[in-house]
């Protein structure tokens, strides 16, 4: 499984919470890469668990902390 800044951005716009068939529904839906569907059949079976959000799934998806420039100034 590998994710990069471009797979992981067919699912910020997903329902979230969610659970790993509904992002794999999802992500089938909206039309992602094959590769975004793969990645997400890849995660641990867990029927109950609930993802909250694409950090859950990829720890290193940017955030906005992750800019250094201050909105404030422009």
């Amino acid at each position: 499984m590998y994710w990069t800044l471009e797979l992981a951005s067919y699912l910020a716009d997903a329902p979230w919470p969610a659970t790993k068939d509904e992002l794999i529904d999802y992500a089938i839906r909206t039309g992602a890469p094959l590769e975004v569907v793969e990645n997400l059949q890849d995660i641990e079976d867990d029927e109950e668990e609930v993802f909250d959000s694409i950090l859950e799934i990829w720890p290193d998806y940017p955030t906005k902390e992750d800019y250094l420039w201050n909105e404030d100034e422009y």
